[in-house]
């Protein structure tokens, strides 16, 4: 009875021993009297006890490795701590179990010399600008030593660079002054503006005065003109009429009447405004000063 059982112990272990149930995304080396026999699949596979065993297991999805913080020197000669953090996956689980010995650590190693390599290339200031750079050279270059350790690397992050206290104070410093060389310059800005839309206010206010003068000016022109174009006409009218009226009978005895009356009237302004009054030699020969009136009234009919 006992060796029945021992005997079905031995065919349960080793049938466990000969199924080998492979999870999901992951890969068992399998090595067959010491020498790499196959690569197990996920699902159910079997293998011939005690001549084949899983040497190695690898899980074949992406995982996340951290670079611990090291020293490096920028190309201004300034020492920054920086750390990251990269992310990996096993392609080849062959080449990732004969081609090196641990790909964890060969991956940190070769990510933190070129991390020093690239801050090396850079100015403190660069080195916050150009991460993107720094990420995309580490890659590149881990990715080419990695070929042969069945490993694809898929990015790198820079998780922190922390330059010296003094240079924080000194960066500090710079900030502000940048902030306040912005704020005098924005003012000075401002202002300048300001100084601008009160000329141009100025200016416009000037020009919209003096189209004001000018407009005033020339509508003034304007109704003096008409005014005395207004008198002229008047006057020339006035003249034909006294002139055709002379042409009529007994217009030239109303011309005579017409200048004894002003000559009197004339006379008698000078008496009530002066108190002395000059008189012709003449004056007391009324129709001798009318005949003289009449010579020149007539000579100029003649021309």
């Amino acid at each position: 009875m006992i060796a029945l059982y021992v005997l079905l112990a031995l065919v349960v272990m080793a049938v466990l021993m000969t199924v080998k149930v492979v999870p999901q995304q992951t890969a068992y080396v399998a090595e067959r009297l010491g020498k790499f026999y196959a690569v197990l699949q996920p699902g159910i596979n079997f293998i011939i006890p005690f001549f084949d065993r899983v040497a190695y297991r690898y899980t074949l999805k992406e995982s996340a490795i951290d670079i611990p913080e090291q020293i490096c020197i920028t190309n201004d000669n300034v020492q920054v701590r920086m750390d990251g953090v990269i992310f990996i996956q096993v392609i080849d689980p062959k080449k990732a179990a004969y081609g090196i010995a641990d790909y964890t650590f060969a991956v940190t190693q070769l990510a933190q010399t070129t991390m020093r390599s690239e801050i090396g290339k850079l100015a403190l200031d660069k080195t916050f600008e150009e991460r993107m750079t720094i990420n995309r050279a580490v890659v590149e270059a881990i990715d080419e030593a990695a070929t042969g350790w069945g490993v694809k690397v898929l990015r790198y992050e820079i998780k922190n660079i922390t330059p010296p206290q003094s240079v924080l104070m000194a960066m500090e410093k710079q900030m502000q002054a940048e902030r306040e060389r912005r704020a005098v310059i924005l003012q000075s800005d401002g202002e300048k503006q300001a100084a601008i839309n009160v000329a141009e206010g100025q200016k416009q206010k000037v020009v919209l005065e003096s189209e004001g003068l000018r407009a005033r000016a020339i509508n003034e022109a304007q109704g003096e003109a008409s005014a005395i174009l207004s008198v002229a006409e008047a006057t020339a009218e006035s003249i034909r009429l006294v002139a055709s009226a002379i042409q009529h009978e007994g217009g030239m005895e109303a011309v005579q009447l017409r200048v004894a009356e002003n000559l009197v009237d004339q006379f008698g302004k000078l008496a009530k405004t002066n108190n002395t009054l000059i008189l012709p030699a003449n004056f007391a020969d009324m129709g001798s000063l009318i005949a003289t009136a009449l010579s020149v009234v007539k000579s100029e009919q003649k021309k």
